[in-house]
């Protein structure tokens, strides 16, 4: 009897040992409470990359818990309510309620978390970095072996200012984030008020800041690091915090914006042909959100000023969605695109359609004729 019970013994530590590993991993999503009626008063988080994010972990089975600056109810900016992983979440009556009451970062434990996710946003800007409470959560982590400290688009604003003794946690760290760039293109309600540059702020405290094209996939995996550049690379992120806990992420289907942003990469960096990826939009065009490759032409010509090499990558995507997309504006630019490359026939035929669809119709017949003069 008692050499059973020294045997129990000994094996109570290995039997707890065992029941620990089998843990699932907990996570702590951080979302602004700065947002106020639905941005337009104040900005908030980016409901976006709450949702896909949140969806990932959950079929991961990681325990979530939300926290914010303030707790309780957040708001979010304005978004899509049809997109589908939106839509997944605002119809989970239980999720909606965890938004209502999130956790105070002050009443967070820290150490009860293998991974802390900060989702982005405007918002993310005015409150996260300055909130002390969230900046012992993120050293608590950065300290302890195995754990993740991640984020989105601007949801690194949230380690700017975070020192673990007389040193910034990220000197030396690759991050990415919602680039200089991206802010000149799409953050202009905002970001004259902002306290600082996300970009220049990360770089000024050391860390090596790496980016994609704009609106583009892109994620940075540095030590205990994850960060996502931009709403689009919310999933991508998700998914290698999941890796970085030692799961394999379960298999699923991407998203319509997913694809069209993997799409419009692939061409761009030359790793799919015109041909091929015309030929997949043929094939699959209900799979892709053609207005998104029209819109992210659009932008890419307007950003590439005289650099023509980039500016064909935008006359491009919008060739690419033409067949399925067609916005009058958007093929005024066009015309006067293929002007300045020197494409007279394009341009002329672009302004001749739109003559015959009564559309734009002064402004088409006076750039035929500026080109009739060349």
């Amino acid at each position: 009897m008692k050499k059973a019970i020294v045997c129990l013994v000994l094996m109570v530590p290995f039997m707890l040992l065992g029941q620990a590993k089998n843990q699932p991993k907990k996570i702590l999503m951080v979302v602004s409470s700065y947002g106020k009626d639905l941005g337009e008063t104040r900005p908030g988080y980016e409901f976006d990359e709450f949702t896909q994010a949140y969806l990932i972990f959950k079929k991961n089975n990681l325990v979530i818990d939300v926290a914010s600056p303030k707790g309780g109810k957040v708001e979010a900016d304005q978004f899509n309510k049809d997109k589908a992983y939106n839509q997944a979440v605002l119809n989970d009556p239980t999720t909606l309620e965890v938004l209502n009451n999130t956790l105070p970062t002050s009443k967070v434990d820290p150490s009860a978390y293998d991974a802390v996710y900060v989702v982005g946003g405007k918002g993310a800007m005015f409150d996260l970095p300055f909130d002390p409470s969230l900046q012992d959560i993120i050293v608590n982590l950065y300290r302890r072996e195995g754990t993740v400290i991640s984020s989105v688009c601007h949801g690194p604003a949230a380690f700017a200012n975070v020192k673990d003794g007389d040193k910034f946690i990220i000197e030396g760290v690759e991050l990415t984030g919602f680039c200089n760039l991206e802010e000149d293109l799409f953050g202009k309600k905002w970001v004259k008020e902002f306290p600082f540059s996300l970009e220049d702020k990360l770089k000024a405290r050391g860390a090596v800041f790496s980016q994609a094209d704009f609106m583009l996939s892109k994620v940075s995996v540095s030590g205990k690091f994850i960060t996502g550049q931009n709403p689009f690379s919310t999933t991508k992120s998700a998914e290698e915090v999941v890796k970085s806990l030692g799961i394999e992420p379960v298999a699923r289907d991407l998203y319509k914006d997913e694809r069209s942003i993997d799409l419009i990469q692939e061409v761009t960096n030359g790793k799919r042909s015109v041909t091929s990826a015309a030929e997949e939009l043929k094939s699959n065009q209900d799979s892709y959100e053609m207005p998104l490759i029209a819109v992210w032409g659009y932008y890419k010509i307007l950003a590439s000023k005289e650099d023509e090499k980039e500016i064909v990558k935008g006359v491009t995507m919008v060739e690419l969605s033409s067949p399925y997309f067609f916005d009058e504006n958007l093929q005024m630019v066009m015309a006067q695109t293929y002007s300045a490359l020197g494409d007279k026939e394009k341009a002329q035929r672009v302004l001749e359609d739109l003559i015959a669809k009564d559309l734009l119709t002064e402004r088409a017949r006076t750039l035929l004729e500026e080109l009739d003069k060349k």
